[in-house]
């Protein structure tokens, strides 16, 4: 069966392609070949049918991308509307005559004052010309490189979404796919929109053409009064200019329609309403001009009063409306709030074992209190649900539930993130707002409340809903409040993922893996290392965001040096080493080579001379000047490359790494120091910079 409908999918699709060329083909031919009148006019129905379609298609498009065939379409409908001006043309100079339906339009329009016909003829040109097509042109101007200008920033909101969890793969691929479609009909719709403009100059040359060619054939060549000329050429001319340019009318609206739409994905019938009835004052204040209207003298007042009646009637209507939506949102906040009122009573009648600080918790303040409403589709819950799914997949750690509660003494729009009951992360959300990210400077072009994005410190602004389409055309990235916070929970947790992993933790994770690597860790624990002790060296791993998802390798490489080695440092650097295929592709470049910062052999020396053990790890001990000069090469580098956009990492000998990696962490956390040993031999590496010579 399946291959049956693609047979005929595809015979489809050959059917439509010859169609269209064949089409494509009979345009040439009518510009040469001379058309009978009967033809003429099935034709030119044809052509005002395909028009209507056009624009009601438009009308009921949810979105630019279910008529991406529009610009290409827009040439053709061009084209053949060119080829029946010239054929009717060919019609009117060689037989006096242009079919029916060319007949009918002029009578229709024209009457018995052909001067009438003209005025008619000549005003839908100018509405053509000077209000529709050139407000589509401009506007697909505009909307072409502002599209063109956003797309770097939407492709890093979908990098954002992609990493963050909330789409997968496959729809990251289809939204990448979706906007290189949009900037391609957008650019297309740039050009094609000066092909509407043109077929109305040629529309209007082709009527003055019509009108001088016939009236001189007829009255010097045949013999026609030159007044009966005029008067019969003139209705053809206006008849004949009429059928084209009608259609042509219908089509630029079309395309008006097409490219002033939003990002909404309603049709405009549907999105009309509700706006345009959103606000029962509006209403009510209109209604009330139109009844003083209706009291002045000379003016129809029935008519204005009967307005005055029904937008009243109506404002009355979308009020009530107003409220009960108010209601049922008060409603559902009392319900939440009464909710977890019931939790918290039953929590304390709980044992004390429940009022231990939990791993990690959020705290809101009231005005936040709708973010984790779980009767919304896209709410808190769910998204902290995937955030566990990803700590698992990617980091490696089996996160405990987060626990939700809120807080009065926090401000309305404010959040804290809680590890182990102390305050690791805070900021602000507006509900009613969206958070912008400037593409390159920091300058924004709006009023709102000036920020800074709290995952990455960068500078941001919280906008109004009415400015979040104009930022986005102007190339800001626009994230809304949940994403935000979500973001911001994520980067938390991964960067203090050593803090959330406890002996219970690791025991959750052996035990999940004992059910296929049972040998290994019998062997291990605890005749090797106690289980402590293999949690401190998944800490220190995790500190330096190193994956644990490879249990395994760690596992079997702490059961082959146990035995000989108990220092938790020297464990770890071991397990680095095996994992170091795991460690190395985090900071390659896009051609898999490793950039790399070198330190002076007499700086490394001086480093190694210098360890100190200690119970936190090992240091070097150098006096304060030199770490001072350490730390202004090093930062000095690293600013460089960070401007260049190079990844890079810090590349020394296995016997400083833990103590420099130490002595770095407060200072630059950011920066990854690999030893020589963590680097595979198939890698390429660059030396990109190196750390000056601080004994000198």
């Amino acid at each position: 069966m399946a291959a049956q409908l693609t047979k005929k999918n595809g015979n489809a699709s050959a059917f439509m392609d010859v169609g269209i060329a064949t089409f494509v083909v009979l345009i040439l031919a009518m510009i040469i070949i001379p058309l009978p009148a009967p033809l003429l006019d099935l034709l030119l129905i044809v052509n005002l049918a395909l028009s209507m379609t056009i624009l009601l298609l438009t009308l009921f498009t949810k979105n630019v991308l279910e008529f991406s065939t529009f610009p290409t379409l827009l040439l053709l409908t061009t084209m053949f509307r060119l080829g029946l001006n010239i054929s009717s043309t060919r019609l009117v100079l060689t037989e006096g005559d242009a079919g029916k339906v060319i007949d009918t339009f002029a009578n229709l329009v024209a009457g018995n004052n052909i001067i009438v016909g003209a005025v008619i003829f000549i005003i839908i040109f100018i509405i053509q010309m000077i209000v529709v097509t050139n407000g589509a042109g401009r506007v697909s101007e505009v909307s072409a490189r502002f599209t063109l200008d956003a797309m770097p920033g939407k492709q890093m909101s979908i990098d954002s979404d992609l990493n963050s969890g909330l789409i997968n793969e496959q729809q990251a691929k289809q939204r990448r796919n979706d906007l290189e479609r949009e900037t391609q009909f957008f650019g297309a719709m740039d050009g094609a929109s000066k092909f509407v403009k043109g077929d109305a100059t040629a529309g209007i040359i082709i009527t003055f053409i019509n009108l001088i060619g016939g009236t001189l054939i007829y009255s010097l060549q045949q013999g026609m009064p030159i007044m009966e000329a005029m008067d019969k050429f003139g209705r053809l001319t206006i008849g004949d200019g009429l059928v084209s340019q009608i259609p042509s009318l219908l089509i630029s609206i079309g395309s008006g329609i097409l490219v002033t739409r939003s990002g909404n994905a309603k049709t405009f019938g549907t999105s009309l309403m509700p706006e345009l009835m959103s606000s029962s004052k509006v209403l009510y204040l209109v209604s009330a001009i139109l009844l003083v209207f209706a009291l002045l003298p000379g003016f129809p007042t029935f008519t204005f009063s009967m307005m005055a009646i029904l937008l009243g009637g109506s404002s009355y209507l979308i009020q009530q409306n107003e409220k009960k939506a108010q209601f049922e949102r008060i409603t559902e906040e009392q319900r939440v709030l009464a909710g977890e009122r019931m939790l918290q009573n039953q929590s304390n009648e709980e044992t004390v074992t429940a009022h231990q600080v939990d791993p990690i918790s959020i705290e809101i303040g009231y005005g936040l209190i709708s973010i984790a409403d779980e009767s919304k589709d896209d709410n808190l819950m769910n998204q902290i649900h995937s955030i566990r799914k990803q700590c698992a997949t990617e980091i490696g750690i089996l996160l405990k539930p987060i626990r939700i509660k809120d807080n009065l003494q926090l401000s309305m729009n404010q959040y804290v993130i809680k590890i182990k009951g102390n305050v690791y992360a805070q900021g602000e959300l507006y509900m009613d707002r969206y958070l912008i990210l400037s593409p390159g400077d920091t300058e924004f072009a709006f009023n709102g409340i000036a920020t800074k994005e709290p995952s990455f410190g960068l500078d941001a602004m919280w906008i109004t809903g009415d400015d979040r389409e104009m930022a986005d055309l102007q190339g800001y990235t626009v994230v809304d409040p949940l994403t935000v916070f979500v973001t911001h929970l994520k980067e938390t947790i991964f960067q203090h993922s050593q803090e959330l992993l406890g002996r219970q933790e690791v025991k959750q994770l052996l035990e999940t893996l004992k059910e296929t690597h049972n040998v290994v860790i019998d062997e291990l624990i605890p005749d090797i290392l106690r289980l402590g002790e293999v949690q401190k060296v998944l800490q220190n791993l995790l500190k330096e965001n190193i994956p644990i998802t490879d249990m395994v390798t760690v596992l079997e490489t702490l059961a082959d040096y146990g035995t000989t080695v108990k220092d938790i440092e020297l464990l770890t650097e071991y397990v680095r080493q095996a994992l170091k295929q795991t460690i190395v592709k985090n900071y390659l470049d896009e051609n898999a080579v490793l950039n790399v910062v070198t330190i002076h052999p007499n700086t490394e020396e001086m480093l190694g001379k210098n360890i100190q053990k200690s119970s936190s790890g090992s240091i070097p001990l150098i006096q304060g000047n030199n770490v001072t000069k350490l730390f202004d090469s090093i930062k000095k580098i690293h600013n460089h490359l960070e401007a260049e956009g190079r990844p890079h990492v810090l590349l020394v000998s296995p016997k400083i790494r833990p103590s420099l990696k130490n002595l770095l962490t407060f200072n630059f956390p950011e920066i990854a120091v690999l030893s020589l040993n963590e680097v595979p031999n198939e890698i390429a590496i660059e030396s990109v910079g190196m750390v000056e010579d601080i004994a000198i």
